[in-house]
């Protein structure tokens, strides 16, 4: 039989969010246990595993070559002619992930630090004393236990199992909801392999991309996001992915998977409550995901690094209250937050063009531009279109401004 326990604060989710939150919580000298259902932390992945070096340095990481595989200096955007886009991220450039590995290294860092950890662990809901959260039931191997604490933090991904059975709303709108399908593949011919390459087009990934993201000269992840579970043509994600393939032997003749991963992605910006009595939500389960690009490792660290900050106060002062844990939502929503309201008007935007559109904004746009559309400015937009795309300048006022 598993014995209960007891212990300062439980995180639910072993990803980048709670090992983060787990790590800065053990490094407060706060007991902290991780529970995660899955038997082997950061398998399978569920991204394409890309990340800025200044993402890693915010939350105290440096990069690692057994997990940072392969740097990036940039990215390659393609109009759906084929017109190509270049930009340059900055100086500090970013790498690819080998994500298992990161996944495992983040966790071992925060056991290092205190934290005790718990896989093959399925939180199946909360439990509650005078309308405070005060810990989880959970199953392990088959065995029932509960883990008492004074406060949840809820890191269990989308549709969070753990948010919802605390009262909060978690649910994806179906307009918020990206259906994602990626290869791992080998033997690529790519040119630029220090650089991210995103097709657009009504043909190639409607209101999506197409991505290839290399992890060395001939290994890329390659992938493809669309709104909702099909296409309004009946077509799935991996429908679209594996006719983008057939039609660009010059890449792909002599490649083959070793890798699929499919899964949704919430692109809201995020929930409309993060906290409650005794409950934190951060990462995926949050939906604390960029909605232009659907990444969310670094919006996700960042945010349990501020919340592990904040419960530490929380508990150090005794007062695990929402109020009081508002602090992290409200830091949260003024920073990281504040720039994904603004990509998501950008998106809603972004959807409501064509490939003609498309094909003019690779005329107008320069590289610069995409950097400051991509960090959330993008009032210059209405300027660059009143003097060169009148046609799009009375849609851009209806949603950025």
């Amino acid at each position: 039989m598993q014995p209960n326990l007891k212990c300062d604060v439980v995180v639910v989710g072993a990803g980048p969010a709670g090992s983060t939150a787990a790590r800065f919580l053990a490094k407060n000298g706060i007991d902290v246990i991780v529970v995660d259902k899955r038997q082997e932390i950061g398998a399978p992945k569920r991204c394409a595993e890309g990340i800025r070096l200044k993402a890693l340095e915010k939350v105290g990481l440096k990069p690692n070559p057994a997990w940072a595989v392969n740097s990036i200096r940039g990215a390659v955007l393609y109009a759906p002619s084929g017109k190509q886009l270049k930009t340059v991220i900055d100086d500090s450039g970013g790498y690819i992930l080998e994500r298992k590995i990161f996944e495992k290294h983040i966790a071992a860092e925060a056991i290092r630090a205190g934290a005790r950890y718990m896989v093959k662990t399925l939180a199946t809901g909360v439990m509650k004393e005078n309308g405070y959260v005060s810990g989880i039931r959970a199953e392990y191997m088959g065995d029932e236990f509960e883990i008492k604490s004074r406060l949840v933090i809820a890191a269990d991904g989308v549709d969070s199992r753990i948010a919802k059975s605390a009262g909060l709303d978690t649910v994806n709108k179906v307009t918020d909801y990206h259906s994602g399908f990626q290869y791992e593949m080998a033997n690529l011919n790519m040119n630029d392999s220090d650089m991210l390459h995103i097709y657009f087009g009504d043909n190639i990934a409607p209101k999506g991309y197409v991505w290839i993201f290399p992890k060395g000269k001939d290994i890329a992840n390659v992938g493809v996001g669309i709104l909702g579970l099909k296409s309004d043509d009946g077509n799935r994600a991996k429908d679209y992915l594996d006719r983008f393939i057939k039609d660009h032997p010059e890449i792909f003749k002599n490649s083959s998977p070793i890798e699929i991963n499919a899964g949704g992605v919430p692109v809201s910006s995020s929930v409309d409550t993060l906290v409650a009595d005794g409950l934190m939500v951060v990462g995926d389960a949050a939906q604390q995901v960029n909605p232009i690009h659907g990444g969310g490792i670094a919006l996700a660290m960042n945010a349990a690094r501020i919340a592990a900050d904040i419960a530490t106060k929380a508990i150090r002062e005794n007062d695990l209250s929402k109020e009081k844990l508002q602090e992290y939502e409200k830091i949260w929503r003024e920073t990281d937050g504040a720039r994904m309201k603004k990509l998501l008007k950008l998106r809603n935007f972004l959807e409501k063009l064509d490939d003609n559109d498309f094909e003019k904004f690779a005329d107008i746009l320069k590289g610069e531009d995409i950097v400051r559309l991509t960090g959330g400015r993008y009032k210059f937009l209405l300027k660059l279109f009143m003097k060169k795309a009148p046609k799009m300048l009375s849609l851009a006022k209806k949603f950025l401004i």
